[in-house]
């Protein structure tokens, strides 16, 4: 049987998951076949044409309602009944262990059911998900009942910081592989996995595509303009930021602070503009396109993120290879792809004087200077976060787990139940 994949995610097309667009789009380029299949839309906050272009290529789970949830349900119950329970059982055992609780991953199991219907149909011989939280619990469920075999990537934080609460090491046991996007990941998937399961274990970076790396380089402005791209919450630090830039406006720099982004604290942040005055040197623009994003980085000298939570940001990659420095933090795997000195600088997480420092470092520096890192950040991305190469490692992942599909007489009673009585389909 042919490898074809199913992407698996809680919410796509989404505006922070351009990598995953891309991810797909390079892994069909190398000639696998992939369906888009999301538990739930977030259409209304696209506001780039790729992502609505990928919409219209996506299946929602959800978007079946309550109808064809109690539908899927009932027809695994009726069609593999040994399977249903078995799953249902492990279904339980996460859901006492969650912060969710039962009732969720019992719509998690519904989930599982209707995807099991949906990949017998399309011929789906291998799940992958992005993120170890709902979507890969899904994927698990969905498999326990039958389906096909699955695996996922983990950015980090969130996953490890509730291992047990999401079953990560379960998840991990029962997974074809797992893909890490750092080093610094995968060290931490080997703390919660037995040694024995540790070559199952791969890193993958996340990356950008051709359209940011044969982008020529651009002067770096005279205008000192900083840019900050990211969600507005408390994990990305945006706050501190303001505390640095009011430092920097208090000794008489003259600069731009520009946040592209939206979230959840970008009341409070507003505020804190207004009340220290700074409204001249800081603006926010909201959500914008990919478009958007590149061209308000090339307008920028460097791009800073001094997040306190993060896996490895795209939008680090994204800033390096359009030849701009970068200033964050020293947290996961960010240190992997940022060398101070050489293409930004890094700060101690929640460090306002040491932020303060590097920002009025990049400020004072010769343009020349700031060239020269991004160069070293442009050629670093070019070796290290090549989205063709990154996605043929994880095609030839996917080929070695294809390579492993039971033949069709198999395939037929674990994946295509539909026509076969409840002892076959167990």
């Amino acid at each position: 049987m042919s490898l074809k994949v199913a992407y698996l995610i809680n919410q796509y097309p989404k505006v922070s998951h351009s990598f995953i667009r891309r991810e797909i789009l390079a892994l069909e380029a190398c000639g696998i076949p992939v369906s888009r299949f999301s538990i739930r839309s977030c259409a209304a906050e696209l506001v780039d044409e790729a992502d609505k272009q990928e919409l219209e290529k996506t299946r929602f789970v959800l978007g079946s309602g309550i109808k064809g949830l109690l539908s899927g349900l009932l027809r695994v119950a009726v069609t593999r009944p040994i399977r249903f329970l078995q799953s249902l059982r492990l279904t339980f055992k996460i859901g006492w262990q969650s912060e969710q609780g039962v009732a969720r991953h019992l719509a998690y199991f519904a989930e599982a059911c209707v995807l099991l219907g949906w990949f017998a149909e399309e011929g789906i011989t291998h799940i992958h998900s992005h993120f170890g939280t709902n979507s890969t619990t899904v994927a698990l469920l969905c498999h326990t009942l039958g389906g096909p075999a699955y695996s996922f990537t983990v950015h980090g934080p969130e996953e490890f910081d509730k291992v047990k609460a999401i079953a990560l090491p379960e998840k991990i046991r029962r997974s074809a592989f797992v893909v890490a996007i750092s080093s610094f990941g995968k060290s931490q998937l080997y703390r919660w996995c037995d040694f024995n399961q540790w070559s199952k274990i791969h890193v993958v970076h996340c990356g950008v595509d051709q359209d940011f790396l044969i982008q020529l380089p651009t002067a770096i402005p005279d205008d000192p303009q900083f840019v900050c791209v990211g969600r507005l919450c408390e994990d990305k630090g945006q706050v501190l930021l303001i505390d640095a830039a009011q430092r920097l406006a208090s000794e008489g720099l003259r600069f731009k602070l520009i946040l592209v982004g939206d979230g959840s604290l970008r009341a409070e942040i507003e505020a804190l503009i207004a009340a220290l005055n700074l409204e001249n040197c800081v603006e926010i623009t909201g959500w914008a396109s990919s478009t958007e994003v590149r061209q308000r980085l090339l307008t920028s000298r460097v791009m800073v993120l001094p997040s306190f939570a993060e896996g490895l940001p795209v939008v680090i990659m994204e800033a390096l290879a359009l030849h701009r420095p970068v200033i964050s933090t020293t947290i996961a795997g960010i240190p992997e792809l940022v060398r101070p000195g050489i293409s930004g600088w890094l700060v101690p997480p929640g460090d306002i004087d040491a932020l303060t420092n590097a920002m009025r470092s990049a400020l004072q520096s010769p343009i020349s200077e700031l060239e020269r890192m991004g160069q070293q950040g442009a050629d670093q991305v070019a070796q290290q976060h090549n989205s063709a190469i990154e996605s043929g490692k994880l095609a030839a992942l996917f080929r070695s787990t294809g390579q492993r599909l039971p033949d069709e007489t198999t395939e037929s009673k674990t994946i295509h139940f539909a026509n076969v009585s409840p002892a076959e389909g167990n």
